[in-house]
């Protein structure tokens, strides 16, 4: 959701429409120098990136640039008033360089080795017991307009000699006329930091996002780069990748001393790192300053370059005091980089030049092809070892309530300098813009859409609701909705209404909550159903609502229980870190297949159930962020437990059965840097007392009860046994394990990228009383059941196909029907 936002904003942005120079350092054959010195004669100082380029903010009073790269003479050049572009060439030294050697070995890594083991004594967050600093940032998307050429201002005709006509685009120069008068977009923030007990905080103290009333929580939760350059793992739009100084860093970077430079006053070794691996987007490249004295760093660029061209700049001050280099100022930067194939995104196309020959006819450029985004952020008010007291420290983030309401003189008293002329124009030009084109609105419909609403003035449409298929509803074709906070934000309405082709039957629910407290997120709610459920399913009330467009595994199921009855709940997130739902329902059962439920003589063909039920789901290692408007999960993180416990209410309402139900599940997944992942599933249930068939366990089966493996191949479940076939095996208690690997795409064709995943899963179970049970054949999972396949995923337009193989104490006699086939659908928005 947060990568849809920002991308969002970034690309359809684009299709909107003191000095600064910029150039290239070369050598004498015209190659690009990464990483060379350039310094003003005010002895202001920068570098070129890994091509070679510059972009550098001068003073006017700037009259000349030096330029040195090790083993090249340094230059100087006059700067000329009129003049932006530079383009510098050295000339390499003729005589023996005098490398600076710090031991036998290559001295950049004795350096680097140096800076790890000495990280608890720099790091701030490791040295430090506690500190606090505020910042401002500001972000926009812009472009440089001396970068565009635009020459006309209207669409015109031109006829040569034999009468053909030539067209002539304006849209450059539209674009161009754009960003010269105003940004693309642009945000400002002032945070508050606070660390403590090895936690850091972030309070939103203001927030101001052109063209939007309200802030996009989203985008402020959303992680550029990393705070902390000491990271184990270093952060780049959302991407973790190795950090050239984490311990084992040394085994996949290599080293360069460039120079030695002074920073801030303390001399400081200039040292470039470059992944070992040749994949282009598999790791960093960039220029550590170390500090001479300590081996703390000093000043950090950190690059990458894929489908785009990303950078972040990390700035310190040294406290001497403290002897610790404290981080003062941020810089992240996007560009668009290469990719071998276009993006489609949100209705539109995304053009990227990839890898082509020279005599490759490239295409037009177009407004992208310009479009920057830039964020820097200031830091100030640096405050150490106060013990200062932080407030709800379970959250990542928290955002004020009159966060969005600052007036300008909140704006003024923090921004580093008084917004210019052309910033100035961005709010007022986009503020009315986005009310023109209605963009606020345009992008809360997508927010709604992803989780399977649309938004019809005061009611939200399910999607869910409008069509669906299984074997004993055929199509259920329905419509439900929910009340939005254009009617009322404390109260809500919800319902749908469904209609089985094949069983004729209506189905229906009503209901309605009241927000008990925002921040908690704590509703109270009630509801009154009559529909259907796959029997011996289970379901954790905790679950997110999932939005797929479609559900594959429920159009095989057969076997259904019909319940009608009410229930009443409470929904919060009062504990940190939680989410809890506490029920009470009362439901009338009736199972729609041959089934009878024998107790003590008794047969029961329908029943009453009233149940109490607790289900909880614990995040420990998840981000939360509180906003005016809730509580939500920032950055989902594992290990993740979910438990549940049902309990009936003996001589309530009518209940006659007596039972508890205990179901948990353990999630835990790990990404690699190398873009492969493994998920771990860990999940079981116990039912204990009189319970029917219709509430115990199935272990999601997925296989259709057909004679041959081509009549079997139906769409893949998500964590479903693909080889079980339904109502195959029952179970009163069981135990399921499940491991997912995952490898990054291969490119096989332009078109074909499949991603191979690895699948193994394994359950255990009993069934108790088995004489109660009086209709359907079943077996036991006693011995265990034991399958394992692979699939190919997004082999063409989503699509994909997976085998799974069912071996072990219940493999079945016949090969054949140890075998699966299934076809696999992934939406692939292309990011």
């Amino acid at each position: 959701m947060k990568l849809f936002c920002f991308l969002t904003l970034f690309f359809t942005l684009t299709l909107q429409a003191q000095i600064q120079i910029n150039g290239i350092v070369t050598d004498s054959n015209s190659k690009p120098l990464p990483f060379a010195t350039i310094t003003t004669s005010e002895n202001n100082n920068t570098i070129t990136d890994v091509d070679g380029k510059f972009i550098f903010k001068i003073s006017s009073s700037a009259t000349s640039l030096t330029v040195s790269y090790i083993g090249f003479q340094p230059k100087t050049i006059a700067l000329i008033n009129s003049k932006t572009f530079y383009s510098i060439s050295l000339l390499q030294q003729t005589d023996d360089l005098k490398e600076v050697v710090v031991s036998n070995e290559n001295p950049a890594l004795s350096i680097i080795k140096k800076v790890i083991a000495n990280k608890a004594t720099n790091d701030p967050q490791k040295k430090l017991n506690n500190f606090e600093y505020k910042t401002y940032n500001k972000l926009i998307v812009t472009a440089n307009p001396d970068s565009i050429d635009g020459r006309i201002d209207t669409s015109a005709a031109y006829k040569d000699l034999n009468k053909k006509i030539i067209n002539i685009d304006s849209s450059d120069y539209k674009f161009k006329e754009i960003v010269s008068k105003q940004h693309l977009f642009q945000t400002e923030k002032v945070s508050q930091y606070q660390f403590g007990n090895n936690k850091l905080k972030e309070t939103v103290l203001g927030t101001k996002i052109a063209g939007f009333k309200q802030p996009i929580y989203e985008v402020l939760a959303f992680n550029l780069q990393s705070i902390s350059i000491y990271d184990p793992k270093y952060e780049l739009f959302e991407t973790k990748y190795e950090n050239p100084i984490s311990k084992n860093a040394p085994l996949s970077y290599n080293y360069k001393l460039l120079d030695t430079v002074s920073i801030k006053g303390r001399d400081a070794y200039m040292i470039y790192f470059k992944n070992k691996s040749k994949h282009r987007a598999s790791g960093l490249e960039g220029v550590l300053y170390i500090d001479k004295e300590n081996y703390a760093v000093a000043k950090a660029v950190m690059r990458i370059k894929s489908v785009l061209d990303i950078s972040g700049i990390h700035e310190f001050e040294y406290i001497p005091k403290e002897k610790i280099w404290f981080q003062s100022n941020t810089t992240f930067k996007i560009v668009k980089g290469k990719n071998d194939d276009d993006i489609r995104i949100l209705g539109g196309t995304i053009q990227f030049d990839g890898d082509v020959e020279d005599n490759y006819e490239r295409r037009k450029k177009v407004a992208s092809d310009f479009t920057y985004l830039l964020s820097e952020s200031n830091s100030f008010d640096v405050r150490v070892n106060t013990d200062t007291p932080i407030k709800n420290p379970s959250l990542y983030i928290e955002i004020k309530d009159d966060a969005a309401k600052k007036p300008e003189s909140f704006w003024e008293a923090y921004r580093k300098e008084n917004l210019d002329q052309k910033s100035q124009k961005t709010y007022l030009l986009l503020d009315s813009l986005s009310v023109r084109n209605r963009i606020e609105k345009r992008l809360g419909i997508g927010r709604k859409i992803i989780n399977g609403f649309y938004p019809i003035g005061p009611v939200d449409l399910d999607l869910k609701k409008i069509i669906s298929y299984n074997n004993y509803e055929g199509f259920r074709l329905g419509v439900g909705g929910i009340t939005n906070d254009r009617l009322y934000k404390y109260f809500r309405v919800e319902g749908y209404g469904a209609y089985g082709t094949k069983d004729g039957v209506f189905k229906y629910s009503v209901g309605g909550g009241v927000l008990l407290d925002k921040h908690t997120n704590t509703w109270f709610n009630g509801y009154y159903t009559d529909d259907v459920r796959e029997i011996a399913s289970t379901v954790f009330s905790v679950d997110k609502r999932v939005f797929k467009i479609y559900d594959p595994r429920p159009i095989n199921i057969s076997t259904f229980y019909e319940y009608i009855g009410w229930r009443t709940n409470i929904q919060t997130k009062f504990i940190p870190k939680t989410e809890a739902v506490l029920e009470l329902s009362r439901n009338y059962i009736e199972p729609k297949f041959d089934y009878l439920y024998n107790l003590n003589g008794k047969l029961y063909s329908n029943y009453t159930m009233t149940t109490a039920m607790l289900s909880i789901v614990w995040a420990p290692f998840s981000n939360y962020m509180q906003t005016p408007t809730g509580r939500t999960e920032s950055d989902k993180k594992f290990p993740r437990f979910t438990f549940q416990y049902t309990q009936s209410l003996p001589n309530v309402f009518d209940n006659d059965f007596t039972f508890s139900k205990i179901d948990f599940k353990v999630e835990y997944e790990k990404q690699y840097l190398n873009r492969q992942k493994t998920s771990l599933l860990l999940q079981g249930g116990l039912a204990m007392g009189d319970v029917p068939i219709t509430h115990l366990y199935n272990t999601a089966p997925n296989n259709l009860t057909k004679e041959t493996v081509v009549q079997r191949i139906t769409f893949a479940g998500r964590n479903a046994f693909e080889t079980m076939f339904f109502n195959e095996f029952f179970s009163s208690q069981y135990l399921m394990f499940q491991i997912k690997h995952g490898f990054d795409r291969i490119k096989i064709m332009k078109q074909v990228r499949p991603s191979l995943v690895l699948v193994t899963r394994m359950a255990w179970g009993n069934m108790e009383k088995p004489e109660q049970h009086v209709g359907p054949a079943y077996k036991t999972l006693d011995k265990g059941y034991f399958e394992s396949g692979l699939e190919l995923n997004r082999i063409f337009k989503g699509f994909g196909l997976g085998g799974f193989y069912r071996y072990g104490p219940n493999q079945l006699m016949r090969f054949e029907d140890n075998i699966a086939v299934k076809i696999s659908y992934v939406l692939d928005l292309g990011l």
